[in-house]
C-alpha cells in the first residue's frame, strides 16, 4: 500500500506581487514553497523535546520525548515518560529504521510494510514521526489555489507521489501561509483518494531562532472522538551532530 530548483529573482517578484502563475513556473514555485517550509521545521539538524497527548472518547494519556535528527536521512526520538516506556528509542539511518525495547533488551527492525501502522498507539503514523518519506523530493508539488487558514492567507500545495516513491499517503494537501515559510494545515488521503486523516499545526512561537508551529493535532476522520496532539516544549536548530551519533549503540545508551 501506498500510503519535511533555484526560482528567477523575476519569478520571485512575480509571487510577491500576488500575480497568478502558471504550468512549468507555478509547479517550480510550489517545490520551493514547500522546501522552505520543511527547511524551517527541519533545519540541518535538530534537537527538540515534546508531550503527545492521544485522547479518546473515554480515556487519555501523555508521552514525553526527546528527538534528535539530521536533514532527512537521520533521526532518533527517545521516550522518557512514563516510567513504563522510558528508554524506549526509534533509530532512522537513511532508509533502515530500528526500535530499542529496553523492558526486553531488545533491538527490533521495523520492516516498510510497518510504516502506516500507529506510531505508540497515536493517530500519527511510523512514517509521520519517524520521516522515512520527505514531502520534498518523494512528492511532486502544484499549487492548487489560494486559501485563508486562521486569518493568514495560505497558497494549498498538492503533493502526488512519485511513482517510484515508497510513501504512505496516496495525496497530500498542504496550507503553508504566504508571508512565512509555515505550514497550517496537511490533509492526508489514502490510496483510493479518501481523506483519512487532518493536521492542523498552531500556536506559532520563536523557538531555536524561528519561528514555528508548536502544537500538531492530527485528527483521524473515520475515529469520532479521538486526536493526538503534539506539543513543541524546546526546540534547537543547526548545531553540529555527527553521523555516528545515530548508530544502534546511541540508542540503547540515551536517557
Amino acid at each position: 500500500m501506498r500510503v519535511k530548483p533555484s526560482i528567477a529573482i523575476t519569478v520571485l517578484a512575480v509571487m510577491v506581487a500576488g500575480v497568478p502563475l502558471r504550468g512549468p513556473v507555478r509547479a517550480q514555485d510550489a517545490t520551493a514553497i514547500i522546501k522552505k517550509a520543511d527547511q524551517n521545521m527541519r533545519g540541518t539538524t535538530m534537537y527538540s523535546e515534546m508531550t503527545m497527548k492521544v485522547v479518546r472518547p473515554d480515556w487519555s494519556r501523555e508521552t514525553s520525548m526527546k528527538s534528535w535528527s539530521k536533514g532527512t536521512d537521520y533521526s532518533i526520538i527517545l521516550i522518557t515518560a512514563p516510567a513504563r516506556d522510558k528508554g524506549t528509542s526509534f533509530l532512522k539511518r537513511k532508509s533502515e529504521i530500528w526500535n530499542w525495547l529496553p523492558s526486553v533488551e531488545k533491538v527490533i527492525k521495523i520492516p516498510p510494510s510497518m510504516m502506516t501502522q500507529s506510531w505508540m498507539g497515536s493517530d500519527f503514523t511510523n512514517d509521520d514521526l519517524i520521516k522515512e518519506s520527505s514531502v520534498v523530493y518523494d512528492y511532486t508539488h502544484t499549487i492548487a489555489g489560494d486559501s485563508v487558514v486562521d486569518g493568514h492567507d495560505c497558497y494549498k500545495l498538492e503533493l502526488t507521489p512519485k511513482p517510484d516513491a515508497a510513501v504512505v499517503w496516496g495525496r497530500l494537501y498542504v496550507w503553508v501561509m504566504k508571508d512565512e515559510p509555515i505550514e497550517l494545515r496537511v490533509e492526508y488521503y489514502d490510496e483510493n483518494l479518501k481523506m483519512v486523516n487532518i493536521e492542523t499545526l498552531s500556536e506559532i512561537q520563536m523557538m531555536g531562532g524561528r519561528r514555528i508551529p508548536t502544537t500538531m493535532t492530527m485528527t483521524p476522520l473515520d475515529k469520532k472522538g479521538n486526536a493526538t496532539i503534539l506539543i513543541m516544549k524546546t526546540a534547537e536548530y543547526d548545531k553540529p551532530i555527527a553521523d555516528s551519533f545515530f548508530s544502534e549503540q546511541q540508542m540503547k545508551r540515551l536517557r
